[in-house]
């Protein structure tokens, strides 16, 4: 294929792929609405035992069709991206198959289902691709699609661990008021008129009914021990192997973690003496550092700018105007947000229009009591503001790293795979290239001499618990420890709370190979960059460096380097 020199390969390869994103589009349609695909808006998947039958025949079709791994070299790759989006577009094939054939995800997880019934109707909701009332249609069609989606639920999913169902009756639960409450005020906010809403009012009552059922048939199933939230080890390695391009063994990776966390443990350790007192007094220190009720809202647009200024000086990457505004969580959300997969920065569709993104945050005005706001503001202090929604996701970060998957990649596939949908991203591939960048961009801009010493100590604290991360879900899904240790070892190294770390231990386990991605991308990056400096010297530019990783689109670290580094015998 990869050596046809009339390119009749090539078009075939191009054939195969067209099918492979219009199958994906079409079994994944709410995520096609995130991408900002949106003749499916009308539409949610079929998670029915003969609905994942049959688009597992389909991928397996396609995945013959795509051929094998063996025709292209670097080199073509590298300079025809048809090459390069079949090797990924063949790998996020192996991890959809895998993860069908494992048991481990739709047949088990009935958060998933809470989760994509949901924001099939927000991800409608939040962006205005068109007038509101130009979505009421899909909205309608999708809260009405929901009782026939989640009837399926039991059909599917015989067996779930206890955490799991507690996350997913917390989110029916959030969508009863959600689809009563809070629709009824996103509908005045658009000014519909009661006429043109009743029909979607009537559709929200039949999804609420259809949730309720759900939560009903929840409690009443029998758990399983939280033993079995392990994936175990061939799938874990298959998805370090075909999702993040990493063919280390899990168990030297979890050696490299634990060493690593020795030498950031004892860094932050020395910082803390430094300080003066403990953690907790540190972490105090953090929480009473934070804006007025006044400058709250301000306080993020000046460090974005702080943050663009300073990257700007260095000449560290190009960063196009792609405004951002920071606004209040819609009054119409702010009820249910924290009961759901509701994110602060969620990545702008790829093909939908852009004007100005609104990252939302926690909102904090005169209006609340005083002993409310001051709680607010010592949990959004500035060491969170900076560092996590300025630096890591709305700035040099992830929206950054959108911006260049967006305009400068030639693979199709690296530019929709990071796209945030319902659960988690649209391809497991592409997230070790948007956590991985995002945490790599919070260290660049602390070497650029961005933070302050209150936010030194919070990065040096993030990166240990970005080992801790990576560690537990190695040692989680290998089962290597149980749920319980899990949570206690985040309490012990990283100073979690019980809630906090439940709710982590939770999440890993849900998702495993997740939490490894932020640790394995930003090493890899790190790497990457000194072997290119080394390789280079005097004439290593820091932006074209940058420039080179991200035009490559949301593809594995590791396959990115690999295209910049190696060269053809």
């Amino acid at each position: 294929m990869g050596r046809d020199p009339a390119g009749a390969g090539s078009v075939l390869l191009s054939n195969a792929l067209d099918r492979y994103l219009a199958q994906y589009h079409f079994r994944h349609p709410v995520n096609a609405t995130f991408i900002g695909m949106h003749v499916l808006d009308d539409r949610l998947p079929d998670w029915s035992p003969a609905g994942l039958a049959a688009d597992a025949d389909e991928m397996r079709r396609i995945r013959t069709a795509l051929g094998d791994t063996k025709g292209s070299t670097v080199a073509q790759m590298r300079t025809r991206p048809v090459l390069l989006d079949g090797e990924l577009a063949r790998a996020n094939l192996d991890v959809r198959l895998a993860e069908y054939d494992s048991g481990f995800f739709h047949a088990r997880n009935p958060a998933l289902w809470t989760g994509e019934a949901i924001f099939a109707v927000v991800s409608l909701m939040i962006r205005d691709f068109v007038p509101a009332a130009k979505r009421l249609p899909a909205i309608e069609a999708r809260l009405r699609g929901i009782k026939q989606f989640l009837a399926a639920l039991p059909l599917t999913v015989k067996t779930v661990p206890q955490p799991w169902i507690a996350r997913a009756v917390r989110e029916c639960v959030a969508a009863d008021g959600l689809f009563d409450r809070g629709l009824r005020e996103w509908l005045d906010q658009h000014a519909i008129a009661e006429y043109a809403a009743a029909g979607v009012l009537h559709a929200a009552t039949a999804a609420r009914e259809a949730f309720a059922a759900v939560a009903t048939w929840l409690a009443d199933l029998p758990a399983q021990s939280t033993a079995s939230c392990a994936v175990g080890e061939a799938m874990f390695t298959l998805l370090l192997a075909r999702g993040h391009f990493c063919d280390d063994a899990p168990q030297s990776l979890l050696a490299r973690a634990l060493d690593e966390l020795t030498l950031e443990q004892s860094t932050l350790d020395l910082m803390i003496a430094e300080h003066g007192g403990t953690w907790n007094d540190v972490q105090g220190a953090m929480a009473a550092d934070h804006p007025t009720v006044e400058d709250y809202y301000t306080t993020f647009q000046r460090r974005w700018d702080d943050c663009r200024r300073i990257a700007t000086e260095h000449d560290a990457v190009t960063w196009e105007s792609w405004p951002i505004r920071y606004v209040p969580i819609p009054a119409w959300a702010q009820e249910f947000a924290p009961s759901l997969y509701w994110l602060f920065y969620r990545s702008p569709a790829p093909f939908d229009p852009y004007t100005t993104y609104e990252y939302v945050v926690t909102p904090i005005d005169a209006t609340l009591p005083p002993d409310v706001a001051e709680s607010r503001l010592r949990a959004w202090n500035h060491s969170a503001i900076t560092l996590n929604h300025v630096v890591h996701h709305g700035a040099v970060g992830h929206h950054v790293q959108n911006w260049h998957a967006r305009h400068r990649s030639a693979s199709r596939i690296g530019q929709i795979a990071a796209t945030d949908c319902a659960s988690r991203i649209a391809m497991f591939l592409g997230g070790s290239m948007a956590e991985g960048w995002a945490c790599y961009a919070t260290q660049l801009m602390e070497e650029l001499g961005m933070c302050t010493p209150l936010e030194k100590l919070s990065e040096q604290h993030t990166r240990v618990r970005m080992l801790a991360r990576a560690i537990v879900d190695i040692r989680l899904h290998l089962g290597l420890c149980t749920f319980a240790e899990a949570v206690q070892y985040y309490q012990d190294v990283v100073g979690m709370p019980m809630d906090v770390a439940t709710a982590e231990t939770t999440k890993n386990s849900m998702f495993p190979c997740t939490a490894i991605m932020y640790w394995l991308g930003t090493s890899t990056i790190l790497a990457l960059r000194e072997r290119v400096k080394s390789a280079q010297g005097e004439a290593f530019s820091m932006r074209a460096f940058h420039d080179a990783l991200l035009s490559r689109g949301a593809i594995p670290v590791r396959l990115a380097a690999t295209l910049m580094t190696e060269h053809d015998a």
